[in-house]
């Protein structure tokens, strides 16, 4: 899995997903990068999801766990425009009652 972030303004970042998050090894430099952003002041999270193809059992634990950590520090993380699959995955684990679920950039950043 690739991913760019971009920072939006001093407390909030867009992390844009690319590809499959599909093990723990896909999900340490994402982790890696957000923890760090997290240090430097950033509290919103946007995750782009419009170009991630593919997720699994180990890539929905790593949006959990970079959730509890924003979450920790008074932050949230936003999942932006996941694909049918993704969706469906979400809504089967219940997940979607817990992230913040937006269909674009946009509207993730207004909320």
């Amino acid at each position: 899995m690739k991913f760019e972030f971009e920072s939006h303004g001093s407390i909030a970042g867009i992390f844009r997903l690319h590809g499959s998050l599909i093990g723990e090894t896909d999900g340490m430099p994402l982790t890696e990068a957000f923890n760090e952003q997290l240090e430097n002041g950033c509290l919103t999270f946007v995750m782009d999801l419009s170009d991630l193809k593919h997720i699994n059992s180990s890539g929905l634990g790593v949006f959990i766990t970079l959730l509890t950590k924003a979450r920790k520090k008074d932050g949230e993380v936003l999942l932006v425009n996941p694909s049918e699959g993704i969706r469906k995955l979400l809504m089967m684990t219940k997940l979607n009652a817990i992230f913040s679920i937006h269909e674009t950039v946009e509207a993730a950043l207004e909320a």
